[in-house]
């Protein structure tokens, strides 16, 4: 199974919080499980440390080391995923959130998400 992680379950994930459910972090250390992480979230993640609004637990510098120890791979945006967030329904308006749903339309991906709004495409998520 191919996993790509919202940008809240990554930031959870990394900084070992507690409100990251202990089944995900299992799937993700399997060996097995193809994990990502997108652009789009380091984007989102890089804004947020410069305001002011997020904290991680490592320099954001450190983000490539955290993802190359624990197998999770970059997702680079392609022209497709642009040109598939056009189709997408307004449901979402967080720009971020719908990259990542075009790329798990794209590339089969299940999101793993804690948002309820991505139920509202049919894509796969898990929580």
């Amino acid at each position: 199974m191919k996993f790509l992680l919202d940008t809240h379950a990554f930031v959870w994930f990394m900084n070992g919080d507690d409100k990251f459910p202990t089944h995900l972090v299992s799937e993700i250390e399997k060996f097995e499980s193809n994990c990502f992480l997108s652009v789009a979230s380091l984007w989102e993640m890089s804004i947020k440390v410069g305001l002011g609004k997020l904290e991680l637990r490592s320099d954001f510098s450190n983000i490539l080391e955290f993802c190359s120890a624990n197998k999770i791979q970059l997702l680079p945006i392609s022209f497709e995923h642009t040109q598939k967030v056009i189709g997408l329904d307004g449901h979402h308006r967080d720009p971020f959130d719908r990259m990542l749903i075009a790329q798990s339309f794209c590339d089969q991906l299940v999101i793993i998400t804690k948002d309820r709004m991505f139920a509202q495409y049919a894509v796969e998520t898990r929580w």
